[in-house]
């Protein structure tokens, strides 16, 4: 069991009134910020694209394949099992 008691609402208020004392931003100002990080982010190219595509459909097809064997081989053991009942 914890010995902190639960904050004050006088506490809680100052907590929100800190938080809310940040410099608001225009959304031009922000807008230009979203287009400065956007430009920091090392985007594929379209060949990584295709690759990355073209193997993700691969291993979709293998592990579909997969799950299908494993549920056939569960529906035969179990169609056994109740017809021996």
């Amino acid at each position: 069991m914890s010995d902190r008691k639960p904050a004050s609402p006088a506490a809680q208020g100052n907590a929100d009134k800190a938080a809310n004392d940040k410099p608001r931003i225009s959304p031009g100002e922000f807008f230009r910020q979203v287009r400065v990080e956007a430009n920091k982010v090392a985007w594929p190219s379209r060949q990584e694209t295709v690759q990355t595509a073209i193997f993700v459909g691969i291993l979709m097809t293998i592990l579909a394949l997969f799950f299908l064997g494993v549920d056939s081989l569960f529906g035969f053991v179990v169609r056994s099992l109740l017809s021996l009942a």
